[in-house]
């Protein structure tokens, strides 16, 4: 462990596959352990070093590993774009030939192309790539992909993002929706969601679910006409305060019941940590969590700090749950490589027990120097 800081970076199943070199350009880094998409959602990305091709383009959400028949019918499809049936087996066999342990990567409410129950925002607009964890056919999901997981003895840990409420903050194909700017209070009102079973939600919140939707859709309204973007959000602090309690209770519960799982077939030392925010109103990647309430057999939290400052590590120390830096470690995405040791430093001095680097497979030759460059700082500090 370099220098009392758990450090991993996010690899693809693509990124190694094929690639005889890379498990060890990844073990080169001086990582404690890799973080390997196991369940992912669609994207494209580019793959700088690999021999048989520059660009991926996953099409769905898809499954990189097989699931069995007692979950076939209920998770993704498998992948069909890696020439493997088990890419994400594959890649963790080459990275423990390299000295590198594997952690599952496991997308969970971020979902494409996938039937199930989806959010459905104030206006009745369902959003297709955000599941709604009221839904017990999603506490399915999330407890199956947690239980295909733990079952693999080649997967040494798993890290969960997106595990609750996810929401209007997505961006989506060739997204169109930046014409309105919304405040962070917007954002959220956008991303509470009213299918049936959030009504029935409400209702044991004691909330009036129709009297919410109106006034979400009237604050909401006031914005689509103004020209900037409004201060606050709901003007009923009292219903405001038992609509995030509401949201919170039903996040903490799918996130507890995908550690139960897991820690019925894996020991109580078995890493299980969830990408998290410490603000518990955000629907993001990130989903927002309350540090105080979240999952007590959880090992951890991942936040982001992908803007170099320690708020969030700040935010969500104090709590039982050992709290990782998340930093962005690719200069094409608007990262500074070479801040990332000094970066890394601040996060441990603000109380953080690792950093995540952001993203060993979409990393050029000289990031992934910056990367080496943050292990050995933080080795010999």
């Amino acid at each position: 462990m370099a220098g009392s800081l758990d450090v991993a970076a996010y690899v693809y199943p693509w990124d190694v596959v094929g690639d005889d070199a890379a498990a060890e350009t990844i073990a080169g880094i001086g990582l404690d352990h890799a973080v390997v998409a196991a369940f992912y959602h669609a994207t494209r990305a580019v793959t700088p070093r690999h021999p048989r091709h520059r660009v991926v383009v996953a099409e769905h959400s898809a499954a990189y590993l097989p699931v069995g028949t007692a979950w076939r019918q209920v998770l993704p499809p498998p992948q069909a774009w890696i020439d493997s049936e088990d890419a994400f087996g594959a890649t963790a066999a080459a990275l423990a030939a390299a000295g590198v342990p594997t952690h599952a990567w496991v997308v969970v409410d971020h979902v494409d192309a996938f039937d199930a129950p989806h959010v459905v925002n104030a206006y009745g607009d369902r959003y297709p790539w955000a599941l709604c964890p009221s839904h017990e056919g999603v506490l399915e999901y999330a407890v199956g992909l947690a239980a295909v997981v733990a079952a693999r003895t080649d997967v040494a840990g798993v890290e969960f993002e997106a595990a609750g409420w996810y929401g209007f903050d997505h961006l989506h194909e060739h997204d169109k929706v930046a014409g309105i700017p919304f405040s962070d209070d917007e954002l959220y009102l956008m991303s509470l969601c009213f299918c049936d079973a959030c009504h029935s939600e409400y209702q044991d919140s004691g909330i009036d679910a129709r009297a919410l939707r109106a006034a979400v859709r009237e604050r909401l309204d006031t914005r689509f006409t103004a020209s900037e973007p409004l201060v606050g959000g709901l003007p009923d602090a009292d219903l405001a305060a038992a609509v995030l309690r509401m949201r919170t209770r039903v996040g903490d519960r799918l996130r507890e019941a995908m550690v139960r799982e897991v820690r019925t077939q894996r020991g109580a030392d078995f890493p299980v940590l969830f990408h998290a925010n410490p603000r518990p109103h955000r629907s993001t990647a990130f989903t927002g969590v309350d540090p105080a309430t979240f999952a007590k057999d959880a090992t951890g939290l991942v936040v982001n700090c992908w803007d170099g400052t320690t708020e969030n590590v700040t935010l969500s120390t104090g709590h039982p749950a050992a709290v990782h830096a998340g930093l962005l470690g690719v200069r094409g995405m608007g990262a500074h490589p070479e801040r990332l040791a000094g970066q890394a430093a601040a996060m441990r001095d603000a109380g953080a027990s690792g950093i995540r680097l952001y993203h060993a497979g979409l990393a050029s030759n000289a990031d992934i120097e910056a990367m080496r460059a943050l292990v050995l700082a933080i080795a010999g500090g």
